[in-house]
């Protein structure tokens, strides 16, 4: 017997040569990483610069119109014609520390022609600018020229940075002062929070105005020649004529520039390189880490490989013997399934039994109460009968007598009496008859107008008023037609009869809520109401309130059966406000026109 071979390990000298080989795609990740982030990190920086440049150009925007305006000013422009007026330059000081405080400036202040501060908003300040000469400044020789001048400085008596707006005070043709609005620009620093990017402003020398890290402020960014050197000498803009330079390593930054026209200034911002270099060392770590974890795979998957093909004649032989076993599973399955089949039909059949007995027992039971009731029918109808002989036989004797309105009473005495007969026989019908109609599609409305009208007289001479609270729109519900209105009708001459007995004001309710399970009808009155007893035994045949010349006590009973066998339901309260409230819900019905069910047709 020839020993099993041994199980192949995996070649993990291969795996090795092949990471060496793979290892050089390295280099195209981290270039195209370092790419990715570098253009990233340029339009993040481009976007912050333009929000910080729009900031500062809309704070120097809004002080640049302020000394041309101002220089129209009356207390101003009197001062410069009588400088030497105590309360002129009272007045014009009051003035600009008023505006100063409502426009945010730093400093306004008043010049005259020969560089003279006549009047200032910082008058009652110990660093008050009144008496001081500027001359030297760009922006004093600018605005006598007739310009608009701007200028970056530390004020030489404040020692605080700004940017200055000058505009000359004209008379005519003639320049009689210049007006100077000073702006503090340390709030622009504090818009910058504690990020690893660093901002730089500097002025038209090169030389760092405003920075986000005070050791680079006042130092400069490029070699100064020696005109740059004499004007620094000359306005003294900085705190020191010689500003030391700014030694940047360039590999160490990324810089993007901005410059703001009109002012002269430069907006910077500065990302340390370290950024992008960290994210690419991540990034290049990742892939690294990748494709060893690849190599691993691959090997498990080689192994798994091997494991697999033994596997398979295995599984071939498994699934030889599993379709054996579902065939005859599938066999036994379908045996019982067989059997399950005939006792589903058996059930069926039994169940379709039970529904016919029920029904059966359903209408013995109402024959059963009819025999019950058989001895005061006899006497409903011997009474109206013995009382139609003897109005036929006055009659007669009035009719012989030529009384004829009085015979007329008498025929309409029998009419009444035999209406009253065939309205007790008409229950009785209504309620021994097997309901063999299926529920249709009928309109709401028109079965109500219909009942209403049968009771229209009735209710008018007992002056009941009608309340309607009905959508024009037709309403649709699940009934048979003629049910639907005996349903109505009966129901109406019951809320008549409850209000007989009622003092003034009589009134019926009607109206209707729509669900999401069909249509409710509320039909309610504010009669009496039902009392306890009234309320459980209400479907019970021949129960009834009235005495025994009102009524059967069938009218309620067949309107509740007629109700349940039309898939709906009626339902008895009394309202909170007094007087009964009967509620019939009816499933919703698709619209349609429905013809006149022949289910009253003569036995």
């Amino acid at each position: 017997m020839t020993a099993a071979p041994l199980p192949h390990r995996p070649r993990w000298r291969s795996l090795v040569l092949l990471a060496l080989l793979l290892a050089p795609l390295l280099w195209p990740v981290q270039h195209l990483s370092e790419r990715y982030y570098s253009q990233s990190l340029a339009e993040q920086n481009r976007q912050t610069l333009d929000l910080y440049v729009a900031n500062l150009l809309g704070t120097l925007h809004r002080y640049e119109v302020l000394p041309p305006i101002m220089a129209d000013l009356p207390p101003l422009r009197s001062l410069l014609a009588a400088p030497d007026d105590g309360s002129l330059q009272d007045e014009a000081n009051r003035l600009l520390a008023e505006v100063r405080q409502e426009t945010g400036a730093d400093v306004i202040y008043l010049m005259s022609p020969q560089g003279k501060t006549l009047s200032s908003s910082n008058w009652d300040q110990p660093d008050s600018f009144v008496g001081r000469n500027f001359t030297f400044r760009p922006y004093f020789r600018e605005a006598l020229a007739g310009k608009q001048g701007r200028f970056f400085g530390l004020g030489t008596t404040s020692r605080k940075r700004g940017y200055f707006f000058a505009s000359p005070v004209r008379e005519g043709a003639k320049i009689i002062g210049i007006l100077v609005v000073k702006v503090d620009l340390d709030d622009a620093e504090t818009l910058w929070g504690k990020t690893p990017e660093q901002l730089m402003v500097t002025d038209a020398n090169g030389v760092v105005i405003i920075s986000s890290r005070s050791d680079w402020r006042f130092r400069a960014t490029r070699p100064l020649d020696n005109a740059e050197r004499a004007a620094i000498a000359a306005n003294q803009p900085y705190p020191t004529q010689a500003p030391a330079p700014l030694e940047l390593d360039d590999n160490a930054w990324l810089t993007q520039s901005r410059e703001l026209n009109q002012t002269g200034l430069t907006a910077s911002i500065l990302t340390p390189r370290q950024l992008i270099d960290r994210q690419v060392s991540t990034t290049v770590a990742i892939a690294g880490a990748t494709l060893l974890a690849l190599l691993l795979l691959l090997g498990l998957l080689m192994q798994r490989r091997r494991h697999y093909l033994d596997r398979i004649a295995l599984d071939a032989s498994a699934r030889r013997e599993l379709e054996m076993r579902v065939l005859e599973r599938t066999r036994d399955l379908e045996a019982l399934n067989s059997r399950l089949k005939e006792e589903v039909l058996e059930r069926e059949h039994a169940q379709q039994e039970l529904v016919s007995a029920q029904d059966e027992l359903v209408q013995a039971s109402k024959l059963s109460a009819l025999g019950t009731m058989s001895a005061s029918i006899s006497h409903e109808l011997n009474q109206p009968l013995a009382a139609i002989r003897s109005y036929a036989d006055n009659a007669g004797v009035l009719l012989d007598h030529q009384r004829f309105d009085d015979a007329r009473g008498n025929l309409k005495q029998i009419s009444e009496l035999t209406g009253r007969m065939a309205s007790i026989i008409a229950h009785l019908r209504a309620f021994a008859r097997r309901d063999r109609h299926a529920p249709e599609s009928v309109a709401l409305q028109p079965a109500l107008d219909d009942a209403l009208a049968l009771v229209a007289k009735r209710r008018r001479a007992m002056e009941v008023e009608l309340i309607r609270d009905l959508p024009d729109a037709p309403i649709w519900v699940q009934a048979g037609e003629t049910r639907l209105r005996q349903v109505l009708g009966n129901l109406l001459a019951n809320a008549l009869d409850a209000l007989a007995e009622k003092p003034h004001p009589r009134r019926i309710w009607l109206s209707t809520v729509t669900t999401t399970e069909g249509v409710e009808l509320h039909i309610r009155d504010n009669g009496p109401g039902f009392s306890e007893d009234a309320l459980r035994r209400a479907r019970e045949p021949f129960f009834t309130t009235k005495t025994s010349t009102q009524g059967l006590g069938l009218g309620l009973a067949i309107c509740d059966s007629l109700m349940r066998a039309l898939g709906g339901e009626l339902v008895f309260a009394n309202h909170p406000d007094g007087g009964a409230l009967l509620t019939l819900r009816m499933r919703n019905a698709a619209p349609g026109v429905t013809s006149l069910p022949l289910e009253d047709s003569p036995a």
